[in-house]
């Protein structure tokens, strides 16, 4: 790395990872150095601002880190990535090639303990980490919106909250950055306390416990367990955000305060809202902090929402922030792509709420359907990573929109008919219309017949459904018909 390039790194504070600190956040997996048989020296002279994993983002003077998977190789890349410009790898078993190589025991480790190597090295930098069954993207960007405008803060990209993700974001980290809002997700146990030990927040949140991922954890006392993990490494100064209104409140706090007795609650108790009015595209509400009011109108829709943002000024208010700051940050705050976004069709409305889900966004979507204007229509794609309880979760979940008061419920997949029976079961006299589709192209040409005749008397149409459904095709099929 030239004396230039050095100079430019400095002035936007990015890390330098050289041949002595790669060892030193790699120590406990038996990490050496092994130099191509080209080199002349002896002197290792790796430096680089940059890990990358794959060779298709490789950039001239990047380390590429190996990983593998069940079905891919990072290993077979290794002279692709040299070739491409790469200035070292990290392996778990060393090729021969021309670049120096890191080898450690497993670079999937590796991986998360650089991350966590580099966030300890950044002691200016305040962390604040989320996780929940449901409305973790939408609570990120509302806290990056309150302190984005306050000082350089680093959020979360996408949906980068797993044991890949999370060290992925945090070595994006530069020394200008002051706050980091972190999202952690779960597919299996002791995936959050993994991610955890990685991020080490000053603020840990958990939003919700619902059913999201219930075929992995067995039942909701299993994924409170996973959830609460993120509790555990903080320490008497650092603060826990618990839900009052989950079933599962008094049991999240009793083990938050195992770790810090500052707990803040959100919700009913310390920070809260009153004077509610949801509105098909906002909501407006007086926000309570401690004895401090303020009113609020927040330009996303649904209860759920404003969960969601008492949640964000828990941590915010956990870190000092004032409650003009939370509010403007709040009110500046915008919905995520697939979140609940709108859109015109000639006279109908479509809402996209396709970015993923699970039951209890399911609940919450279909309830912000139920404020809209003209006829309601949820257009609904099965749910995932439910395991065995995924027929009685879709029955369930038709039960509950039956009571909610939309006009019209179609699904589609493999427990379509699951959804439709459940709601039809509670139904009287046919109050909702449910039908069940095998494919989406039938749902869809069912779908434009309907809003063709409907043309003169407006509807609103909501998409959702796990991501491996892409319910938002349905959408472009709509407006590009």
């Amino acid at each position: 790395m030239t004396a230039d390039n050095n100079n430019i790194i400095q002035s936007q504070g990015l890390y330098v990872w050289q041949a002595d600190n790669l060892l030193a956040a790699t120590n406990t997996l038996n990490s050496h150095w092994q130099l191509p048989e080209t080199q002349n020296s002896t002197e290792n002279k790796v430096t680089s601002n940059r890990i990358a994993t794959d060779t298709r983002t490789i950039n001239q003077g990047d380390i590429f880190l190996a990983l593998t998977g069940d079905n891919f190789d990072g290993h077979d890349y290794i002279n692709l990535a040299a070739s491409k410009g790469a200035v070292a790898a990290i392996v778990s078993r060393p090729i021969s090639t021309t670049i120096p190589q890191l080898v450690v025991s497993d670079t999937r480790l590796a991986f998360g303990q650089m991350a966590a190597h580099r966030r300890q090295q950044h002691k200016d930098l305040t962390v604040i980490a989320i996780t929940g069954s449901s409305g973790k993207t939408t609570c990120k960007e509302m806290l990056g919106s309150i302190f984005g405008r306050l000082a350089p803060t680093l959020i979360t990209r996408g949906n980068l909250n797993n044991d890949l993700g999370v060290p992925m974001m945090l070595l994006e980290l530069s020394d200008h950055h002051r706050y980091a809002i972190m999202e952690l997700g779960a597919n299996h146990i002791g995936e959050i306390a993994y991610t955890t030990e990685i991020v080490r927040p000053d603020v840990a949140c958990i939003l919700n416990i619902g059913t999201a991922h219930l075929g992995e954890f067995g039942s909701r006392e299993g994924i409170c367990q996973t959830k609460a993990e993120i509790y555990h490494t903080l320490n008497a100064d650092q603060y826990a955000i618990v839900p009052d209104n989950d079933d599962f409140a008094n049991q999240l706090r009793r083990i938050a305060e195992t770790h810090t007795s500052h707990v803040i609650g959100f919700g009913n108790t310390d920070v809260s809202a009153s004077h509610l009015d949801v509105e098909p595209e906002r909501s407006e509400f007086q926000l309570h902090i401690g004895t401090q009011v303020q009113a609020i109108s927040l330009p996303l829709a649904g209860e759920h929402n404003v969960s969601n943002a008492l949640a964000a000024a828990a941590c915010a208010h956990a870190l000092g922030i004032s409650i003009d700051d939370i509010v403007i940050g709040l009110q500046n705050s915008r919905p995520a792509k697939g979140r609940l976004n709108s859109q015109l069709l000639g006279n109908h409305r479509l809402l996209d709420d396709t970015y993923n889900s699970n039951p209890h966004s399911v609940r919450a979507a279909a309830k912000v359907l139920a404020a809209q204007t003209g006829t309601q229509i949820l257009v609904l794609g099965d749910i995932g990573e439910l395991g065995e309880a995924a027929v009685s979760e879709h029955q369930s979940l038709g039960r509950s929109i039956a009571t909610i008061g939309i006009d019209v419920l179609l699904c589609v997949g493999e427990f379509a008919s699951c959804t439709v029976a459940g709601a039809q079961e509670i139904s009287a006299n046919d109050a909702i219309n449910a039908l069940a589709f095998a494919d989406k192209d039938s749902l869809l040409v069912y779908l434009q017949q309907y809003l063709q005749v409907q043309q003169a008397h407006p509807c609103t149409v909501l998409f959702k459904g796990s991501r491996f459904m892409e319910m938002e095709t349905l959408i472009d099929a709509l407006v590009k018909e």
